[in-house]
């Protein structure tokens, strides 16, 4: 006798061997019983969930006639029974299965409507199944609509596709729709072991686990897989035989990578990737398994759930998830779950991953950038902790060159730079500019300039302004933005900046470094004035940036000398303008929600107030 593959010798016969769409199994036993019964049904989900199965069980409840003949309509088939051996045959004359894929046409339907006419032959009701029915065209779907409509009442149908948005909706209306849905990894996990132990084939759990995985959601497939990764492991199901036939990349790798990627060691993220290329692993399966891992890592930081003690790799997740910050574990899954589509765009697949993984670093956040630093150099002591509460003011007084230990790194005090010490100009000689972090160092040198000491001056704190909820519109995303308390200089430095953008005296990362900048301090006694600009972010002085500055502001009356340091900046004309911004769109809504026609429109039809579409009117 011929070998018969695991996916048809253990389709299920009756609703009792179906797995994992209980809720289907559940509704059409309850009809059965009570014989309440449709005309027509329409079944969807993916491929191998067991939509023909269904039908075919359903035709048999229909016309089994028991073991003794005296039976009727019932919920569990006998299966022994001439109805019931000859569906599971293929050979019930009253059981039609149309495979619209290949019969798409008006002239196919027609002819099997033709038979609609003629009461059963052998059972007591006829079944006409129509598999992949959103492959029918327009004019079938209407040929069939009157007799689908009112069908005589022996006739039944049973539909089933796996893309029912292509299904007219005037099919759809005539029809009990039943959605069966992507089994579990777990379910299948479960089921692969049931048959295996039928088949009494040893096989390892981590091997069933990856099976599982790559069955995604489909019960056939997973057979399939199974029967394929018996015949590749000579027998037995060993992991290592089963990830080599999958080509799916280890755990190891994948905890390697995200362990490096955690500590910011991007050495080792491309060394690991380098070998994933020798070893001829999958770029688009690595970035696969990493979205599978960080979901795992995301629900053990926020869900709190205990892990599961026979899963082998609870421990690394749960040592991972322990490792890796929340938001930088949500950054991460989104750049693997995005990264997948690059893949096929760049001409190297590797060096394609090696660009996604190491944006994590690119993207860190300053102050997880600046504990990084300060873990790979401890000999620079402890990263001071940020600002809490502004200090309070105190005398003029002069104070040693202020380095930076790395960049942007939050600093405990605004601090005084004696800039008669810091920046030294030399006329006469020709320098080039300095580079930003030479190397060995940490600090930010400027330019050689005579600069007196000045007061210090103290951060101003901020202050948070969240929206309230709103009930009327349903769920809002909560905005917050950093409200700074005005100062002085905030006050000066703001009006200065926002003259000259509105003068168009500033532009592309000039203009960045002005909106960006919190004026420290100022000191107009010398000639030039000296200013003290703190920033966050380094880059904004690359090249010529901080001397064109200082050309923008000598066109608007203020010949000065800059001098710039890297810190927390908690006062700056973007942000000044962003809490503006935040706050005429708060005006605007609550504008909008007092408005008497638009609680007319909510109170009489149920409007609701989409969440981002509003807009306030430009200043």
């Amino acid at each position: 006798m011929s070998y018969v593959v695991l996916a048809r010798k253990y389709r299920p016969k009756n609703f009792a061997e179906m797995v994992g769409q209980s809720h289907v199994v559940t509704a059409l036993g309850n009809a059965l019983t009570t014989q309440r019964l449709h005309h027509a049904y329409l079944f969807t989900g993916t491929r191998g969930v067991g939509k023909t199965t269904v039908s075919r069980i359903l035709a048999k409840s229909l016309n089994c006639v028991g073991p003794d003949g005296q039976g009727g309509i019932t919920a569990t088939p006998c299966g022994v029974c001439p109805a019931c051996t000859d569906i599971d045959s293929g050979r019930f004359v009253d059981y039609t299965e149309l495979d619209a894929a290949s019969n798409r046409g008006v002239d196919e339907v027609q002819a099997l409507l033709e038979q609609a006419v003629y009461k059963p032959v052998q059972g007591r009701f006829k079944v006409f199944m129509i598999d992949e029915v959103h492959m029918l065209t327009n004019t079938a779907f209407n040929a069939m609509l009157k007799t689908l409509e009112e069908p005589p009442e022996y006739l039944k149908f049973v539909l089933a596709t796996t893309d029912p948005q292509k299904v007219p909706v005037t099919v759809l209306s005539r029809c009990l729709q039943f959605n069966l849905r992507p089994m579990p990894p777990e379910t299948v996990f479960e089921h692969l072991g049931q048959v295996l132990a039928s088949e009494g084939v040893a096989a390892e759990p981590q091997a069933l686990r990856l099976l599982a995985r790559a069955a995604r959601g489909s019960m056939r497939d997973a057979l399939s897989l199974t029967d394929q990764a018996i015949a590749f492991g000579d027998g037995q199901l060993q992991e290592d035989s089963v990830r080599q036939m999958l080509g799916a990349v280890g755990r190891s790798h994948v905890f390697a990578l995200i362990e490096a990627l955690a500590l910011s060691d991007g050495a080792t993220v491309v060394q690991t990737i380098d070998g994933l290329r020798q070893q001829g692993l999958s770029a688009a399966s690595t970035l696969e398994e990493m979205t599978h891992v960080l979901q795992r890592m995301a629900v053990a930081q926020l869900a709190s759930l205990a892990p599961d003690p026979s899963d082998p790799e609870a421990a690394d997740v749960t040592r991972l998830a322990q490792l890796l910050p929340a938001d930088q574990t949500q950054l991460l899954y989104s750049l693997c779950l995005h990264g997948r589509t690059e893949l096929g765009l760049a001409p190297d697949e590797y060096a394609a991953l090696v660009m996604v993984l190491l944006r994590l670093l690119a993207f860190q956040p300053p102050a997880a950038r600046a504990l990084d630093a300060e873990k790979k150099s401890p000999e620079l002591g402890a990263v001071p902790p940020a600002v809490a509460s502004p200090a309070p003011p105190a005398p003029a007084r002069p104070l040693a060159t202020m380095t930076v230990r790395a960049p942007h790194a939050p600093v405990a005090a605004l601090p005084v730079v004696d800039m008669d010490q810091a920046m030294r100009v030399e006329k006469n000689e020709e320098k080039s500019p300095p580079a930003l972090y030479p190397k060995g160092k940490s600090a930010i040198y400027l330019d050689d300039l005579p600069v007196r000491s000045m007061p210090e001056t103290t951060a101003p704190a901020l202050r948070e302004v969240t929206p309230a909820p709103d009930p009327s519109d349903g769920v809002r995303p909560q905005a917050s933005a950093a409200q700074p308390s005005p100062s002085l200089q905030g006050d000066f430095w703001h009006a200065l900046v926002v003259d000259m953008v509105k003068a168009e005296t500033v532009g592309a990362l000039v203009r960045e470094l002005a909106l960006q900048a919190q004026l420290l301090a100022r000191d107009d006694s010398a000639a030039p004035a000296h200013w003290l600009l703190r920033i966050e972010n380094a880059s904004l002085t690359q090249g010529t940036t901080r001397d064109r500055l200082q050309a923008a502001l000598a066109q608007h009356g203020h010949t000065v000398k800059l001098g710039i340091e890297v810190g927390a900046v908690v006062d700056s004309p973007a942000r000044r303008l962003a809490a503006a911004a935040t706050q005429r769109l708060r005006e605007a809504e609550d504008t909008l929600r007092q408005d008497p026609f638009v609680q007319s429109m909510q109170r009489e039809f149920g409007g609701k107030m989409v969440p981002g579409s509003i807009r306030p009117l430009p200043v």
